[in-house]
């Protein structure tokens, strides 16, 4: 096991990603891939399949898909299918426990300031759809500070487990920091990424941040054993894969959700029990303290 760093300088920054982290979207794509399922007499999907067409390019999670399912119809109309469904049942979408105590505490009540920035692969009309009825909790997001899935600024073949998506989230902080001239600049050591899947802890990872980790209690369950290999960035890679990490272009796998197709990703991993990464089974009770971030006591 790798030398446990301890000497972080305070935490300055919390990136957080959005679906099955902030809010319960995750389990809604469940239900409406369930639906479809059921609609054919098939089973629920289980999560031992779902870990494996999380991360995965198009092509590839629809094949595992369609190997498991055996449902009689195309990716195209198993999307179209799924996309209907989503606009039903998107706009029912609740934060997560402690969540909203989170980010009200990180946005109003730290000393010094710590700053916070959304970085979510979802694109504009997911988004909207899973929000608009949140405008309370997501207005601690400055429409600045809000990096979606779709964003040009984002180059072709660069989400997640790539980098850029928190390097960008980073880069909108620090030019409102550098606009106000008040304090010095944010790296990403002072940075604290949240996550609830293994392709965005590696990202955070790989853009040399902390890291977060609070999964479905499902997802948890199929790496069991493996935590600190997905703390370190390791965990992404599925069994029978071989070569460099990568990237992905845009696309959608067959819960209607961003994917993409392969590229070369590029950023340092960490090693198992280095330090740089925490589990967590809920955003409750958040251990500030031990992130060096001060909460007023009206606050906490």
């Amino acid at each position: 096991m790798a030398h446990q760093k301890k000497d972080f300088p305070p935490v300055r920054a919390c990136l957080f990603d959005m679906d099955g982290l902030l809010i319960d979207s995750e389990d809604l794509y469940t239900i409406c891939t369930n639906t479809v399922l059921r609609e054919y007499g098939k089973p629920d999907l289980p999560w031992n399949i779902k870990a494996q067409l999380q991360g995965r390019p198009g092509p590839e999670a629809a094949k595992i898909f369609h190997e498991w399912a055996h449902l009689p119809i195309s990716d195209e109309e198993l999307r179209n299918k799924v996309a209907v469904l989503q606009r039903h049942h998107f706009p029912s979408s609740q934060p997560l426990p402690g969540v909203p105590t989170l980010l009200k505490n990180l946005s109003s009540t730290t000393s010094p300031l710590v700053h916070i920035a959304l970085a979510t692969s979802s694109h504009a009309v997911n988004f909207k759809l899973k929000t608009d009825h949140l405008q309370d909790l997501f207005s601690v997001f400055p429409e600045e500070r809000r990096v979606l899935g779709d964003d040009s600024r984002i180059p072709p073949g660069k989400g997640k487990p790539a980098p850029d998506i928190y390097l960008l989230a980073l880069k909108t902080i620090n030019d409102g920091i550098r606009r106000e001239g008040k304090e010095p600049e944010i790296g990403p050591e002072e940075c604290l990424v949240f996550e609830d899947s293994v392709p965005g802890i590696e990202a955070g990872r790989r853009a040399g941040m902390r890291v977060i980790w609070c999964p479905h209690t499902g997802l948890l369950q199929e790496y069991r054993g493996r935590e600190q290999e997905v703390l370190a960035g390791l965990g992404s890679a599925h069994k029978g894969e071989e070569g460099p990490k990568t990237a992905a272009n845009v696309g959608e796998d067959i819960e209607g959700k961003e994917i993409r197709s392969r590229q070369r990703v590029v950023g340092e991993l960490g090693e198992p029990g280095d330090g740089w990464g925490q589990l967590l089974q809920t955003l409750e009770d958040f251990p500030y303290s031990r992130y060096g971030i001060n909460v007023n006591s009206e606050g906490a």
